[in-house]
């Protein structure tokens, strides 16, 4: 599975224009490209400040989400990390169809390929548990992700029957105990979405560890079960990580049942794509889950 089309070409020189046309004192600041991603473009503008606009349509609704809802969720989450909650919004102009957003430069790389350990589990867990409240009924909805696994099951097992995924077998077997457990019964609560490593920022700190620096890629934003969220345990810890995740969130047996089924999904999904730090983060997480 590659990586998506863009729709509509983002560069260097549109950003520049666009900075100048609705927001002139920025548009004298140096700008680079700095990643071009399933949905967006990622324009680095001076020492301090990012440019993100969509690549394609789908992604254009999900920024406007993150204008209208990252302030919010900035507040619940507090000091547990940074969040790239907009600075500045633009509007369609020049050509440019989609609204697109300038958000502070954060610290850190992305966690990636590595797996994290017991101080990123610690503000990990930190993060979920300021975020996991009860939503407000105008939250954005995601057909795709919160709700009920039983309704991803179709997509979930003809990926598995059809794509070349590690131990497929054993995961479709996996699958079917997650979906078939209770469903979320609380209110519907804020979640990230979309929370793997290549959406964790961490830095070092002096006694040599990593620490969480920053969330980002609020796009999947939404309300639902907060299951979809703790899969992050498989998808981005190390067994220790994992086992300090687990004590530090606060979540019953069925929600960590559900869990587990969000990580199978989103593992065999980044198990699929043409990216290799992608599909090295996915076999990690596919032993993760089975074997741990």
């Amino acid at each position: 599975m590659g990586t998506p089309a863009a729709e509509f070409h983002v560069d260097v020189a549109l950003v520049a224009a666009l900075l100048r046309d609705q927001h002139p004192d920025l548009a004298d600041l140096p700008l680079r490209v700095v990643a071009s991603g399933w949905d967006n473009v990622v324009v680095r503008a001076g020492e301090t400040l990012a440019v993100r606009l969509p690549r394609r349509a789908a992604a254009a609704t999900l920024v406007e989400h993150e204008q209208r809802w990252l302030p919010t969720i900035a507040a619940l989450v507090g000091d547990a990390a940074p969040l790239p909650e907009p600075v500045r919004t633009g509007r369609p102009a020049l050509g440019y169809p989609w609204a697109w957003s300038v958000v502070p430069w954060l610290p850190g790389r992305p966690a990636g390929e590595r797996a994290q350990g017991v101080r990123v589990a610690r503000d990990l867990a930190a993060v979920v548990t300021r975020l996991h409240v009860p939503a407000p009924p105008d939250a954005p909805v995601n057909p795709v992700r919160a709700v009920p696994l039983a309704t991803r099951s179709d997509a979930v097992l003809t990926r598995l029957a059809e794509e070349d995924v590690p131990r497929a077998v054993e995961l479709a077997a996996l699958w079917r105990t997650a979906a078939g457990a209770p469903t979320h019964a609380g209110p519907p609560v804020w979640v990230h979405g979309d929370l793997h490593p290549f959406n964790l920022l961490v830095e070092s700190t002096p006694l040599g560890d990593r620490r969480l620096s920053a969330v980002v890629d609020f796009g999947d934003l939404t309300a639902g079960d907060p299951a979809v969220d703790l899969a992050t345990r498989w998808l981005t810890l190390d067994d220790a990580g994992a086992r300090t995740f687990a004590t530090l969130v606060d979540a019953d047996p069925d929600t960590w049942a559900r869990a587990r089924g969000w990580a199978v999904s989103i593992a065999s999904a980044l198990a699929v794509t043409d990216d290799d730090a992608f599909r090295t983060v996915a076999a990690r997480a596919i032993d993760a889950v089975l074997d741990g």
